[in-house]
């Protein structure tokens, strides 16, 4: 497989520390709110990632934090007149939602930054020990960033440019604007935690570092997040962990494109916001991944009401093919035919073009078009009029199911609840036809459809699909 890795700017052939095995670490978010469609995006595309590897037959741990202590999530406990544990808990339970509804595995381990705070004062100890840190009479600790000389690699920007841009905000007291904090001294009325250097919290970079350390090790296979944390965030990482662990920090870098909401930056100003659940609620959270994994992840995407709804008829049209074929395979019999090993080998060669979509860059959006292709040969070579064979249809069902999983897509159960009114005219309508009253199977056929049931005969029998 090939990697396009942000750290050297090309793809890159998979080479992973342990032979069949790979260690990623996901930036997850910072718990304060109800994630948004752009927090959607890495969610779902590293989630795809995990799959592929799994079913690649790679033994995968997957390390996904929960930034629980931070600026937003006090201000937020202070506008509720609540405390930071209680906001934190509070959307760690919804995000838990909203990944279930998009259909995103658990990660292996989910950290949360307050349960590593041990790790945390360890690791600014030892950089403090090297030089590379330094604290302030207001309990402070900052990283020395002019004494990592390869700061900035990974953004591709030399220091000089980035400090053209850095500013010392009112009431800090660092050495360089470019120097960055492991370590906030206590303000009143915020949560700290004991240290060396008094009572405080950590710096938001220092608690990924810490956490892929204790969970992964020193050096890690992958690390991914979205396109807006290369810098400042993971090239702070970077500084803190090789300063000091002394080895590289990760042989990969993985980050997804932006979104864009109406081909505008979505922020709350423009009034063109939008969380996840609010989208699931009126469309479903299925869309939602469709449209995340449609697109190749390190491109930039478009989110807009009319995208959304022809997300959710590609769905409609992947899910009719698996009902119909599910239908051939349930009431279809007999082993595969002579006639039919051509048609076997046509399907299967649509997951040979799948596995080369993904293995070139976790390329969804060709991956997603292999599966459209076999939705297309299935539909055309396995229905009524051609009669297949039960052997070929469960073995083109097997293959659907398959490709579908890995993109976990086609999760969404469509249960037919048909009550006895209902039942009753569908058997009045079966009775008609075998009596040869054309005309009254029409008209109860009709009474059935304005009901939202829609029937399709088919020579193995009545398919009902319910609107």
């Amino acid at each position: 497989m090939k990697i396009y890795n942000t750290m050297s700017g090309k793809k890159e052939e998979l080479k992973t520390i342990t032979d069949g095995e790979v260690k990623i670490y996901a930036c997850g978010p910072t718990v304060y709110n109800y994630i948004h469609i752009g927090n959607a995006r890495p969610i779902c595309v590293f989630d795809i990632l995990r799959r592929y590897l799994e079913y690649r037959g790679y033994k995968v741990t997957f390390v996904q934090n929960f930034t629980d202590i931070d600026d937003k999530i006090i201000r937020k406990a202070n506008e509720e007149n609540s405390d930071y544990k209680t906001v934190s808990e509070k959307f760690i339970a919804e995000y838990k939602k909203d990944a279930k509804g998009l259909n995103v595995r658990d990660a292996s381990v989910h950290p949360k930054a307050t349960e590593n705070i041990a790790q945390m004062i360890r690791m600014i100890k030892i950089l403090q020990e090297k030089g590379y840190a330094y604290s302030t009479e207001y309990g402070d600790v900052y990283f020395r960033t002019n004494r990592f000389k390869e700061y900035g690699k990974l953004s591709h920007q030399p220091l000089e440019d980035l400090e053209a841009g850095a500013r010392i905000q009112i009431g800090e007291t660092k050495e360089d604007p470019m120097d960055f904090a492991l370590w906030k001294g206590a303000k009143e009325g915020e949560p700290f935690w004991p240290s060396p250097w008094g009572n405080g919290r950590p710096g938001w970079h220092i608690e990924c570092s810490c956490m892929a350390k204790r969970y992964l090790g020193d050096t890690i296979d992958i690390h991914c997040g979205g396109q807006d944390l290369i810098f400042p965030h993971h090239e702070n990482e970077i500084a803190q962990s090789e300063c000091s662990n002394g080895v590289p920090f990760a042989n990969y870098w993985m980050h997804n494109g932006y979104i864009n909401v109406d081909n505008k930056k979505m922020s709350k100003s423009l009034g063109n916001f939008f969380t996840v659940r609010d989208v699931a609620n009126e469309f479903g959270y299925e869309p939602i991944r469709y449209l995340m994994v449609s697109s190749h992840y390190r491109s930039p995407i478009n989110y807009s009401i009319d995208i959304i709804k022809q997300c959710q008829a590609a769905l409609d049209r992947l899910y009719n093919c698996r009902e119909d074929l599910a239908f051939l395979a349930k009431n279809s019999t007999g082993s595969l035919r002579d006639n039919e090993l051509e048609v076997k080998e046509k399907l299967l060669a649509h997951k040979d073009d799948f596995i080369e979509a993904m293995e070139d860059d976790l390329n969804t959006a060709d991956a997603i078009t292999a599966l459209f292709e076999l939705a297309r040969d299935i539909n055309s070579n396995l229905n009524p009029q051609t009669a297949p064979s039960k052997e070929l249809c469960e073995t083109a069902l097997s293959l659907y199911n398959e490709l579908a999983e890995v993109l976990g897509l086609l999760y969404t159960e469509k249960e037919q609840k048909i009550d006895e009114e209902i039942q009753e005219l569908i058997d009045l309508r079966t009775q008609a036809r075998k009596d040869k009253n054309w005309a009254e199977a029409d008209r109860i056929r009709d009474e059935l459809k304005a009901k939202g049931i829609t029937i399709k005969d088919t020579p193995n029998g009545t398919i009902i699909v319910t609107e």
